[in-house]
């Protein structure tokens, strides 16, 4: 990256006087706060069918907000329910759009810096069945109500584009767990390049409209490690699954292909206009992952978690890693872009553990800035207890306790230690 684009970016980051150095934040998803009666998910999951309202955010945003202030955060990184505004493809909500430039509005007034998620997960009904990703209306049609969106929504400078789109493909194309449900390689394929197509065009749509935005996508990094050593199959898995859940998008914002290598099957290069298409890196850590060679699994692969450092499970079952953190942060780095995390945390009741989980990432990000690596900011996942992608209301992530029976927020003992965090560190 050249002087010129580098002091460039700089003094983007650096304009507004609450932004001056470190975003320190929390992030959510409209979904999993609010849920929608007509997204995808709405049908997918029967635990929605109880709660359709999750916690009540879309009601509730206002004492919400209020929660984040409270935090003494200054940005808060959130979504906007694309099913909400196009509930069938011929309508269009000015209501809902009016209803998410308050929260824009409301987070400005308390000097919190908004970042959007243009997509996270969720659909429109009528999208997926009509348009799914693996086909060429899919990217007219999102990049149709992008344009529409970014015409009425103002003073947003962060916009996430997509989040965690290998996530999306991964699960929605190769094992059939969440919408659309396909299983089927070829297909996901057309849709992860369709994917990057829609964030190429979007970051120059936006860019075009808004001289001052910083664009990037959040993408999911783990450590991947051998189950066994010594076990020269489970090691290759390690590397091929690095490589490809790690390093592939990476190496498509620099060079502008893909490269998918999986065992068993043939490797595939994906033409990816993306090259540049990058004003910082959004990174979403939680955990290292154990690669075991299976010949009873899809693929050959199990995935496992083993607590080696001693620092526990979550309550999802998921190995705390801190120092995985300053693994990924690393090879970011070749980006020459800002990095971002987007999102940490850990589903756990234990107010403690908690607090211990987060202090052991901020320090591994201390570290990272000393050591050179331009970490920018850090979002904490999530404010508030949410709804889970197919792991339901018992996965406590938040800083604030809900009690869904009657949408009360509990406060934790987390949430003053995340206060006391971003007071105390002066990055």
């Amino acid at each position: 990256m050249s002087l010129i684009k580098e002091q460039k970016l700089k003094s983007l980051f650096l304009q507004k006087g609450v932004n001056k150095g470190f975003l320190w934040g929390v992030a959510t998803s409209a979904f999993q706060l609010e849920g929608s009666p007509y997204a995808d998910w709405a049908t997918w999951d029967s635990v929605l069918n109880l709660n359709p309202k999750v916690t009540n955010h879309y009601e509730l945003y206002e004492e919400d907000i209020k929660l984040i202030k409270n935090l003494g955060v200054n940005a808060y990184r959130f979504s906007i329910e694309w099913s909400r505004i196009q509930p069938t493809e011929d309508t269009w909500n000015e209501a809902v759009v009016i209803h998410y430039q308050k929260i824009i509005d409301l987070l400005n007034d308390y000097r919190i810096t908004p970042m959007v998620t243009l997509h996270h997960f969720t659909h429109p009904v009528w999208f997926i069945t009509k348009y799914p990703w693996h086909k060429r209306g899919a990217v007219e049609k999102f990049i149709k109500y992008i344009d529409k969106l970014t015409d009425s929504i103002k003073d947003v400078d962060y916009f996430i584009t997509f989040n965690e789109p290998y996530l999306l493909i991964l699960g929605g194309y190769i094992e059939g767990c969440i919408p659309p449900g396909y299983k089927d390689f070829e297909l996901g394929i057309k849709a992860h390049r369709n994917i990057l197509v829609c964030h190429s065009h979007l970051y120059d749509l936006i860019h075009s409209k808004n001289k001052n935005s910083q664009i990037s996508i959040a993408h999911n990094m783990a450590v991947f490690a051998p189950w066994m050593k010594w076990n020269p199959l489970d090691r290759i898995l390690a590397k091929l699954a690095k490589r490809f859940y790690n390093h592939s998008i990476i190496e498509g914002f620099l060079n502008g292909k893909i490269i998918i290598k999986l065992p068993t099957l043939k490797s595939y290069e994906i033409d990816a206009p993306i090259k540049g298409k990058l004003d910082f890196f959004g990174i979403n850590y939680y955990t290292r992952i154990h690669m075991r060679f299976n010949p009873f699994k899809k693929l050959f692969v199990e995935f496992r978690h083993r607590d080696i450092d001693g620092h526990g499970l979550t309550d999802m079952g998921w190995e705390i890693y801190p120092k995985g953190l300053k693994k990924v942060l690393r090879y970011a780095s070749q980006l020459q872009v800002p990095l971002i995390i987007t999102e940490n945390g850990i589903a756990t009741k234990d107010d403690n553990k908690k607090m211990k989980f987060i202090k052991a990432h901020v320090d591994v990000i201390e570290s990272a800035i000393k050591e050179g690596i331009d970490v920018r900011g850090y979002f904490y996942w999530s404010l508030i207890d949410n709804y889970e992608w197919l792991h339901g209301l018992d996965a406590r992530f938040g800083l604030y306790k809900v009690d869904f029976r009657n949408y009360r927020r509990i406060p934790t003992k987390a949430a003053s230690f995340y206060s006391h965090i971003i007071k105390s560190r002066n990055f």
